[in-house]
């Protein structure tokens, strides 16, 4: 039985920010699902993606490890009763389906933000967390690189990536809409991962705007600050630098709010107070807008401007899917290929031992080197050409879908399998 591509995916197309803060991974969730895979399943090729907007696990298998995948992530995150999310979940256990939906999630068409180049990195640290791992197996690499591949012709072909349209870009936008009306604006970035430093090149060039930043770690802010002439705020006085802002822009890692009704109705806010929360889990209390004069925006909530990059997006994507499916054709046959490579492998040792064996009969009859070599030549020659046309029938049979008879008719004739049943 030959194993199939299978995704697990819960994103944000159909389930809320509540749900989707639930199963967020951390990096070392990631890493003890992985573990997981390697010690305890058949599993191969193996890939865990866990961004703010989606959960999703890609592996081989010839089984359907849903359940235990899903219940996994309920240990991780600390959830005894999961029926609240199970419906959530898309089984994808189709393998051309499966394929396709990570190449569709690889090039941002399946993103919040049509496009978001931010998820194409987040795909490659998803891969480069299951090569580190040694979970990424020959049709993994493949994948991944013919992924790689068509993005390259999406840049080069297409308006798909043109402009900027990611989640930060829109949290910039709106940040503009806000402060129309506020005279020198003061904005608080707090946090500086992948999302907090895209709002902070986004903020670049906005002359009326006071930027300030502050991170846990100081010296991350101090050098994205120096990159884009901002100022920096120790996180010792967050609140302080919160008390100043006209909007708070959060994308900090946490699982707990940090951002708290109690403390911000301790603040001394005399018109509004922005909080814009691109944390998942959220960093913003949910009550926290309870307070009349702080308004929160979260990721769920922060809607795609309709400006000219979007558009031009939006009209390529046709497009893109061309390229994709172009790319999925060729991996395909690959893949295919891939499933009589072994047979190949094992008609060529076989036509090459008979080979060897006559040639040891023979070449002590033979008197010199010159004669010797030549002897060799032919051979060679003509095992090459013996061998080409079944492999040629067999990479025809792969796409007609007919490789597992030629299969057996090349194993019974040359009794390919032996060295297995010795073994």
């Amino acid at each position: 039985m030959y194993q199939d591509f299978k995704a697990l995916s819960l994103s944000f197309k159909n389930a809320p920010i509540q749900i989707r803060e639930q199963v967020s991974l951390s990096e070392e969730a990631v890493g003890r699902l992985l573990h997981y895979f390697k010690e305890f399943t058949s599993a191969t090729d193996v890939m865990v993606l866990s961004t703010c907007n989606r959960t999703e696990v890609y592996y081989l298998s010839e089984n359907d490890l849903s359940e235990d995948i899903i219940k996994l992530i309920g240990i991780e995150k600390g959830i005894s009763n999961l029926d609240h999310i199970k419906p959530f979940f898309d089984k994808i256990n189709e393998h051309e389906q499966a394929i396709q939906h990570l190449f569709y999630v690889s090039m941002g068409l399946e993103a919040q933000v049509v496009g978001d180049i931010q998820i194409s990195n987040q795909v490659k640290r998803a891969y480069q967390a299951s090569a580190d791992l040694q979970l990424a197996g020959p049709f993994l690499h493949r994948l991944m690189h013919t992924i790689f591949f068509s993005n390259k012709r999406v840049v080069q072909e297409t308006s798909f990536r043109d402009g900027a349209a990611s989640i930060s870009y829109a949290a910039t936008e709106l940040v503009k809409t806000l402060t129309s009306e506020i005279n020198s604006p003061r904005i608080l970035v707090v946090g500086v991962g992948e999302i907090g430093e895209d709002v902070c090149r986004n903020l670049i060039g906005q002359q009326s705007m006071s930027v300030k930043i502050t991170n846990r770690t100081q010296s991350k802010a101090e050098q994205l600050a120096a990159e884009c002439n901002f100022q920096v705020q120790s996180f010792e006085q967050l609140w302080e630098a919160v008390d100043e802002a006209d909007v708070i822009i959060s994308s900090v890692g946490t699982e707990e709010p940090i951002f708290t009704k109690d403390k911000v109705d301790e603040l001394d806010i005399l018109s509004f107070k922005y909080f814009i929360d691109l944390s998942v889990p959220r960093s913003v209390g949910i009550d926290v807008e309870e307070n009349p004069a702080a308004i929160v925006y979260n990721v769920d909530s922060i809607k795609s401007k309709a400006d000219q990059a979007l558009e031009k997006r939006t009209k390529a994507i046709p497009q893109v899917q061309q390229i994709i499916a172009e790319a999925i054709e060729e991996f395909n046959d690959w893949s295919k290929e891939m499933i009589v490579s072994p047979t190949i492998n094992n008609l060529k040792n076989a036509l090459e031992q008979i080979r060897q064996e006559e040639l040891a009969r023979y070449l002590k009859e033979i008197n010199g080197s010159a004669e010797s070599e030549l002897v060799e030549k032919v051979t060679k020659s003509m095992m090459q050409k013996i061998i080409k046309l079944p492999v040629l029938q067999l990479k025809a049979a792969c796409k007609r879908g007919e490789a597992e008879t030629l299969i057996d008719v090349l194993n019974n004739l040359f009794d390919l399998e032996k060295d297995k049943q010795v073994k």
